[in-house]
């Protein structure tokens, strides 16, 4: 993902029809489920920084500057925004006890380095917690994703709206925990480094 100037500018906006149609509790349940030291992958205009009730420490890395911009001033007390590409993480391996991305793996250049990126920092107990909307699971519609998806990549930042997020994850190692189908576009869930998820689920 690039610069994109008019994206950031709008995508407040963009996500109030989303929200309302229940992503904001969906945004809340899985941003809420962080424990501990935190990273957070594709920060955005920074829309999660509160819902991390639970963690003891959040880092957020997001690579489009006009994003940053946007998300610094939602930047809490123990927070830190830092410009950084989810393919190439600047933290050390085994170093967060969760991990969290919400509607980020649509606009990852390599989705799958970015998932062994975050199976990479996750200690060998953590848990990756996501919300995402994967290529649909009906055929026809799966069709007409990836016939819009050329379009709409242009339109919003690069978003792809065909792309077999979960595999990328499974590909990467990452264990996939649990995944609830919201609907028949978003998806959320939890994954582990390799071994089940012994931190606590979802939270409530």
């Amino acid at each position: 993902m690039g610069a994109h100037l008019f994206v950031a500018s709008v995508y407040d906006a963009l996500m109030v029809p989303a929200d309302k149609l229940g992503f904001e509790q969906v945004r809340r349940m899985v941003v809420r489920s962080a424990r501990g030291r935190v990273l957070e992958i594709g920060a955005g205009t920074g829309l999660n920084f509160k819902h991390f009730e639970n963690a003891d420490c959040v880092l957020a890395v997001e690579p489009d500057p006009y994003m940053i911009s946007r998300a610094a001033h939602r930047v809490r007390e123990c927070a830190a925004l830092t410009q950084a590409m989810a393919e190439n993480l600047p933290f050390p391996d085994n170093s967060f006890d969760t991990v969290v991305s919400t509607l980020t793996f649509c606009t990852i250049g390599d989705p799958e380095k970015a998932a062994r990126e975050i199976r990479r920092v996750l200690k060998d107990d953590g848990c990756f917690f996501f919300a995402e909307h994967p290529v649909a699971e009906k055929p026809l519609l799966a069709k007409a994703e990836k016939l819009m998806t050329p379009l709409w990549k242009k339109l919003a930042g690069g978003c792809h709206l065909d792309r077999d997020i979960i595999s990328s994850f499974k590909s990467a190692g990452l264990n996939i925990a649990e995944i609830i189908r919201l609907d028949s576009f978003f998806v959320a869930g939890r994954a582990s480094k390799g071994g089940p998820c012994t931190k606590p689920g979802f939270a409530s």
